[in-house]
């Protein structure tokens, strides 16, 4: 029988792999693209950028009770590949803290977390997992999107 915490890890390893999935062969054309235009937010780029920061925040560290990291913030990717590398590494770093946890799971996040000392540290990866899955679900549309826009502005052939 699985715990709890082994269930959630499952479900975020898979919500990554699927992620990686979908962006494989993600161009610099896809992943810069701005559908309603002067809205950066509103990209792929975006997108990836914001999952590996969630993802590699000094707070979980700190939540998840390892300790603050010396390791610098993470910086907004250069290119599509460098993109999803950023993602793919900072999930790895992510479900190592979750493995981690053990018997920790249920314990509650403590003052470091605020108003949010209460919950316990897997209400906390449960809440990275929905905020990975979200945004992962808009980099598909996105990417799908995109493919509709290529196909509709592709110049017919005469």
């Amino acid at each position: 029988m699985t715990t709890a915490l082994e269930d959630v890890t499952a479900l975020f390893e898979y919500a990554t792999t699927r992620l990686l999935d979908r962006v494989a062969g993600l161009t610099d054309d896809e992943w810069a693209w701005e559908p309603i235009g002067d809205e950066p937010r509103v990209s792929i780029r975006w997108r990836l950028d914001h999952i590996a920061e969630t993802l590699d925040e000094p707070r979980n560290r700190e939540f998840l009770g390892a300790g603050p990291s010396d390791e610098a913030a993470p910086v907004p990717a250069a290119s599509a590949d460098a993109a999803v590398a950023a993602v793919r590494d900072a999930a790895a770093r992510f479900a190592a803290l979750a493995r981690g946890l053990g018997d920790s799971a249920s314990e509650p996040l403590g003052p470091v977390a605020g108003p949010y000392g209460a919950d316990s540290r897997l209400s906390f990866v449960l809440h990275v997992v929905d905020e990975l899955v979200h945004h992962a679900a808009e980099v598909a549309l996105l990417r799908d999107l995109h493919a509709g826009w290529e196909r509709a502005h592709r110049v017919a052939p005469h």
